[in-house]
């Protein structure tokens, strides 16, 4: 057998090799040590194992060609491949393909290679994909020919005939490409959101995130912030990553829309910058079927759903507890979370309890007597016995977080101490001692976009067409805002106040402040301004005066503030006066002020105040502009005409003479034909005087009216016909 397969000048190494031919696999690695010599095409005979027959023929059938089946399989020469391929008919197995198929296919298969690709086969690769595009283009135009020209079918309908691969491919490649899903998020994944989202997270925004994934902590976290401490943005991406991932629904509930909307322009924010997406739709619906839904307090929309629930700012919401049961409600299965998240307002709140825990201290449950953690463990975050993860987020826990867009010491500057202390400290106001309460002031909340008559674009021309406003002003001071507030007055009397749009100016001359209360005469009809003249309000008002001279100028004594406060409080627990829900500032400036007594027990009212800090800015311009009311508006004008017609006075004397005059108006009342003569000043007694007949009297009126009445000469009196 050595003999029939090569030449060898040594016996030992013709016998070596017949044990290399029986051996089969490793003929490779001995060729490659020292058989280069040997001539490769008499090693036809050589025995395979059928494993490797099979291998190649799948290959074959997978429009391998012999060359790439040789070096996926090793084999010592491609001519082997093709003595298969011929002796097992190999070619009869492989069926009929379309171009378009064909090249696909070989795209695969090229794609495939484990190894690095060479350039030929890159070159390759890309010469197929253009071909492909071309024929992907032709697949999808229709079929020359019209409908008359095409054979009808048993139901009288015209088709065209279908060949046997055009039934085969009919489900392939040459298919129509369906229509994308509407905001498609398939292709994210959780790698995506951690180089565009987690990863940037603040400590203590980690830490939220953290509670989410623990299943401990995950069912309810309530979260009491400073302002502008990012809660808003944070719960915005976490609830979209988690539609996206999850496929979850997420409800936003807010005080008003145009709060709840925040949430839904981050999420269109995030889609648009991190990936690419354009969102649409209200609510908008994810291609995985996850809704997030962005609701108020006071939409009937808000019931009937069901997902994870986001609670903004629900210190500042009016009906807490009705909207807890709401919320609950949305919550009620285990997978669902609820998380709640506000700066504080006043411990006369309905959600206070709700913090504090004291609502699940006075209930029966067996954990009631358990204690709550302190303050300091809450600012870590704490699970307490009623299943809620609390936390506190202070502007110092904040920028110990890495927090770094504060200036501390500007904001302590530009705030009075209890409202620093309110806004980034997390401190409750104590509202005993204000001269407003919350819960009136909570019944004065509103959503600006129910107004129709009134457009919140702040580029729009007019806003509010021709209607009239009031304009409230409390010029800057020291370190102070500058505040300026447009209202809108009621058009009948008990009507409410509006008010519609609210600005603050800071660190700005008052040339600059007065040039932007007259860019607001240009874009409203305004009736009014109210302008506190006191200290350096003064320069405002006199440059206000020279474009609007109807101003307003408001001197600040104890009489003054006492009849601005008694003006609010009548308006405000009245209920006449609304705003947006979402302006929670107007709130807390009323709040802030409180009722005290002077050095010589008077009554006066006053806001928190330094030299270095401000006061209830928002407050006072509100009430600047509510001055142009009146105290008593229910106090009528006394009219100076009567009618004796349905005076009972006059019907006692209905069978007199005198009852022929009741078509006669007298101006003065308690003027009747039967009445007796008085002297008129300056004038004879009316005895004196002849019978005189009454002007523009019929006759028969004027005779029962005549001398019996006053002359008409006098200035004082006038009779007409009750017609006239």
């Amino acid at each position: 057998m050595a003999a029939t397969i090569g030449s060898c000048a040594s016996p030992n190494k013709r016998f070596h090799c017949a044990k290399i031919l029986y051996s089969g696999n490793r003929i490779e690695q001995e060729f490659k040590g020292g058989f280069v010599g040997w001539e490769l095409h008499k090693l036809r005979l050589m025995p395979y194992l059928p494993e490797v027959k099979d291998a190649a023929r799948k290959l074959y059938l997978r429009r391998y060609k012999p060359r790439e089946i040789q070096a996926q399989l090793k084999l010592p020469n491609i001519r082997i491949v093709y003595y298969w391929i011929a002796k097992g008919s190999w070619d009869e197995l492989l069926t009929d393909e379309e171009p378009l198929t064909a090249v696909s296919r070989r795209i695969t298969l090229i794609l495939e290679k484990v190894e690095t690709l060479e350039k030929k086969e890159l070159d390759e690769l890309d010469r197929l994909l253009s071909v492909r595009e071309r024929l992907q283009k032709q697949a999808v135009k229709p079929a020359p020919g019209t409908a008359a020209d095409l054979p009808a079918g048993a139901d009288g309908e015209r088709r065209a005939p279908r060949d046997k691969s055009s039934r085969r491919d009919a489900d392939g490649p040459g298919k129509k490409k369906p229509k994308a899903p509407k905001n498609d998020i398939s292709h994210l994944t959780e790698v995506d959101f951690l180089d565009k989202f987690t990863s940037k997270l603040f400590g203590y925004q980690k830490e939220l995130f953290e509670a989410k994934q623990n299943p401990l902590t995950r069912r309810i976290r309530n979260v009491l912030k400073a302002r502008q401490t990012g809660l808003t943005y944070y719960f915005a991406g976490e609830a979209f990553m988690d539609a996206v991932l999850t496929g979850d629904n997420q409800m936003f509930l807010s005080a008003s829309r145009a709060q709840s909307e925040i949430f839904r322009n981050y999420i269109i924010k995030f889609a648009r910058e991190w990936f690419g997406l354009e969102l649409t739709g209200n609510p908008i619906i994810l291609s995985n079927g996850a809704e997030l839904r962005f609701l108020s307090t006071n939409s009937s929309t808000a019931q009937g759903h069901h997902g994870h629930v986001y609670v903004d700012e629900y210190f500042w919401i009016r009906d807490f507890d009705k909207l807890n049961t709401l919320s609950g409600a949305m919550a009620t299965h285990k997978k669902w979370r609820k998380t709640y998240f506000s700066t504080p307002s006043a411990v006369s709140h309905q959600a206070y309890p709700f913090w504090t825990g004291d609502a699940f201290k006075r209930g029966k449950h067996k954990k009631a007597s358990l204690p709550f953690p302190s303050e300091a463990e809450l600012r870590q975050g704490a699970l307490c016995p009623d299943g809620q993860w609390r936390k506190i987020i202070t502007i110092h826990d904040a920028i110990a977080g890495g927090c770094d867009l504060f200036d501390l010491e500007q904001l302590q500057l530009e705030n009075s101490d209890d409202q620093f202390d309110q806004l980034y400290l997390c401190k409750f106001i104590d509202s005993t001692q204000s001269a407003f309460a919350l819960a009136d002031l909570e019944r004065c909340y509103s959503d600006r976009l129910l107004w129709t008559d009134y457009d919140t674009d702040p580029k729009a021309l007019r806003p509010f067409a021709n209607s009239p406003v009031w304009v409230g002003y409390d010029p800057s001071r020291t370190r102070d805002d500058a505040t300026c507030v447009v209202v809108a007055p009621p058009l009948e009397q008990g009507g409410k106040f509006r008010i519609l749009e609210k600005y603050s100016w800071r660190g700005h001359s008052f040339t600059y402040q007065a040039a932007q209360v007259k860019k607001i005469t240009e874009r409203f009809n305004v009736q009014h301004i109210g302008i506190d003249i006191t200290g350096v309000g003064y320069g405002v008002f006199d440059l206000v005066r020279d474009f609007f001279p109807r101003v307003t100028p408001i001197h600040y004594s104890l009489e003054t503030k006492n009849t601005l406060v008694l003006k609010a409080q009548d308006t405000i627990q009245g209920r006449r006066i609304e705003w947006d829900a979402d302006w929670n500032d107007i709130a807390s400036a009323f709040l802030t002020i409180k009722r005290g007594a002077t050095n010589s027990g008077q009554i006066t009212y006053s806001a928190s105040r330094t030299d270095a800090t401000g006061h209830a800015d928002i407050a006072w311009a509100v009430m600047h502009a509510l001055a142009n009311e009146p105290l008593n508006v229910n106090k009528k004008r006394r009219s100076r005409w009567s009618t004796l017609e349905g005076s009972h006075e006059r019907t006692r004397t209905a069978q007199s003479p005198a009852s022929q005059s009741a078509g006669v108006q007298l101006r003065r009342a308690g003027v009747g034909a039967d009445q007796q003569r008085r002297r008129i000043p300056g004038r004879v007694l009316d005895q004196r005087r002849a019978g005189v007949r009454a002007a523009r009297v019929a006759h028969g009126v004027g005779q029962a009216a005549a001398g019996q009445r006053p002359s008409r000469h006098h200035s004082a009196l006038q009779t007409q016909h009750a017609a006239a």
